[in-house]
């Protein structure tokens, strides 16, 4: 059975929906996809921690699907401006999980991501598909995926 690894980018995927339809991502129906006859090896949600009680309940949520939540706490800076991605840690995991997953689940439409799933291809020989919204996706990640899934009304609440 093909193993697999899942990785996603909780800030970019809801901020992605949220604008191109006004709607939220489905992590129940992306997991049946993302999971349909393959052995789920890691499965990790990179968030963002602000500290309330609707996210707690999300990240529960989260956990009881299969993921592994990490989380970084939300910093602001005295600008006004936010900091808080977690573009390094799922590079390292990515890099980690490719040397023992036959395919990486990316669901983040950031293309600073392509050269990392560039890496993976020609290092590890993984098969890399990437969920995003189509038109909130790099280019430069799409073509540096092995599989580009767009996130559509399918993997959308109602």
């Amino acid at each position: 059975m093909e193993t697999v690894s899942i990785l996603v980018d909780v800030q970019n995927v809801y901020y992605t929906t949220r604008q191109a339809y006004g709607r939220n991502f489905d992590y129940n129906a992306f997991w049946r996809h993302a999971t349909n006859n393959r052995r789920v090896i890691n499965a990790v949600a990179y968030a963002i921690d602000k500290a309330d009680e609707k996210q707690r309940h999300f990240q529960n949520i989260l956990r009881a699907i299969g993921f592994e939540v990490k989380l970084k706490p939300f910093i602001q800076r005295s600008d006004g401006s936010a900091k808080g991605d977690w573009d390094v840690g799922i590079t390292l995991d990515a890099m980690e999980y490719s040397a023992s997953s036959d395919t990486i689940v990316l669901v983040s439409g950031d293309g600073d991501f392509a050269l990392l799933a560039n890496r993976m291809r020609t290092k590890h020989n993984t098969s890399v598909e990437v969920y995003g919204v189509d038109s909130l996706t790099a280019a430069s990640l799409i073509d540096s995926a092995n599989k580009f899934i767009p996130i559509e009304s399918g993997l959308l609440l109602k």
